[in-house]
């Protein structure tokens, strides 16, 4: 609501006029008017503005006009928090490969440890019932590269989609996304022997760009990534069901995460 200005008080263009009253307080003389409604103010009432000074109610509507930005977008913004998470995971990781390699006694053939035996992602004992090893195979990796590939991966990218969406939002999704790349395995390449957190990454690249496009940033560098990861996945042993099970199963989570954001500030 803007005021017209009250008789007697000097418009904008007159700067310091004739004495009027403070609207305010009426037993004081003043030549100051505010810029926004012209009124007159006393010294006790004014607030410098960009360009001279504003009354308090003028000062208060300005405050009030402002957007809030609403909650399913401030659920999009980096928090401060620090990724545990996301360390915890690599430490996992890490430790699972260590393990392999003492019982194999061989860095780049830790493959052959029982412990790996015993939990990579295989359809035919899978549907014999070993359903654990859909998720167990996500920990495992196939030598020193290969974990060291996801693991750097899953720092650089992890960090920022903890801090966006929650410590257990963010596990949801990790977990959910392999789980989805090993679903996927299951259905087209179902004799495989699959190790690797390959579809949990990808399904945290999944998570970015929905997170991308929800705050209308440049795709551009995230779609560079894809490209060349969808190249390396056609490369052989290299398990192209699992990352594009992974990516869709990450999107597609995080958009309705998204979505059923609580509507409180």
């Amino acid at each position: 609501m803007t005021y017209p200005p009250s008789a007697g008080a000097p418009s904008p263009s007159e700067g310091y006029g004739a004495p009027a009253h403070c609207y305010r307080h009426p037993d004081r003389q003043t030549g100051l008017a505010c810029t926004r409604c012209e009124r007159p103010i006393c010294p006790d009432c004014l607030n410098p503005a960009a360009v001279g000074f504003q009354c308090p109610e003028c000062v208060a509507e300005g405050r009030a006009s402002l957007s809030q930005p609403s909650v399913r977008r401030t659920a999009l913004v980096r928090s401060h928090v620090q990724p545990v998470v996301t360390y915890g995971l690599i430490a996992l990781n890490v430790l699972m490969y260590v393990a392999t390699v003492v019982q194999s006694g061989s860095v780049s053939n830790n493959q052959y440890s029982g412990l790996f035996q015993d939990l990579a992602m295989w359809g035919p004992l899978v549907r014999q019932g070993e359903v654990w090893r859909m998720g167990s195979s996500t920990f495992l990796h196939y030598g020193l590269t290969h974990v060291a590939v996801n693991m750097i991966s899953l720092f650089i990218i992890g960090r920022d989609i903890e801090q966006v969406l929650g410590k257990w939002r963010y596990l949801l999704v990790y977990l959910l996304a392999g789980l989805g790349g090993s679903v996927a395995v299951l259905l087209f390449t179902p004799n495989a022997v699959v190790a690797g957190a390959s579809g949990s990454v990808f399904g945290l690249l999944g998570a970015a760009g929905v997170i991308m496009l929800r705050n209308k940033q440049n795709m551009q560098p995230l779609i560079g990534i894809l490209v060349l990861n969808a190249v390396i996945s056609f490369m052989p042993g290299i398990s192209l069901a699992a990352h594009l099970g992974g990516l869709l199963v990450g999107a597609a989570l995080t958009f309705l995460l998204v979505q059923l954001t609580p509507s409180r500030r």
